[in-house]
């Protein structure tokens, strides 16, 4: 394996191939323990503790929590947001205001003709309706133009992007 380069010096991968697994078994079985999943990966409890301790100190494993399904608790519809916003106000009040709606997901500043895209979820078109209306109602917000998601083709994931930042390679297909 060659370590990752970063102009012309080599700079340390944030996880390795263990840490790539240990991630990998905690995704697939949350509740697993320490114990448990030491004895699966065939190393000491205490390496397993370490390698979990430093992951969520460097913000690499932001937690431990269930997942949940917008759709399983009756959100059945998706859709992307993008919004314009008064540059004068800046995101920071915008990306406040988005917060205190329960419906946005997540919200990035862009590049591009807008200037924040917001996944949000809704129980049905009309509620949508509501949604949308609530997110332009602050002042800040000149436009927005929203999509509806038709169908999830890729599940949001990460384990295949932890394999290639471990080994420098593309997962097996």
């Amino acid at each position: 394996m060659h370590p990752a380069q970063v102009g012309g010096e080599p700079v340390s991968a944030p996880v390795d191939e263990l840490d790539a697994r240990l991630i990998a078994l905690f995704a697939a079985e949350p509740r697993i323990g320490v114990l448990e999943c030491s004895r699966r990966l065939r190393v000491a409890r205490g390496t397993v503790q370490a390698r979990l301790d430093k992951l969520l100190a460097r913000g690499v494993i932001r937690g431990f929590g269930p997942e949940i399904d917008p759709a399983a608790v009756g959100f059945t519809v998706t859709a992307f947001v993008t919004l314009q916003i008064r540059q004068s106000g800046g995101h920071d009040p915008v990306a406040a205001h988005l917060a205190t709606i329960p419906e946005v997901l997540e919200a990035y500043t862009i590049t591009g003709s807008g200037d924040l895209l917001c996944r949000i979820v809704a129980r049905s078109n009309a509620d949508l309706q509501r949604v949308i209306d609530h997110v332009v109602a602050y002042q800040g917000i000149e436009r927005a133009s929203t999509q509806i998601a038709l169908a999830e083709q890729i599940r949001y994931r990460v384990l295949p992007l932890v394999t290639t930042a471990a080994t420098g390679t593309r997962p097996p297909e």
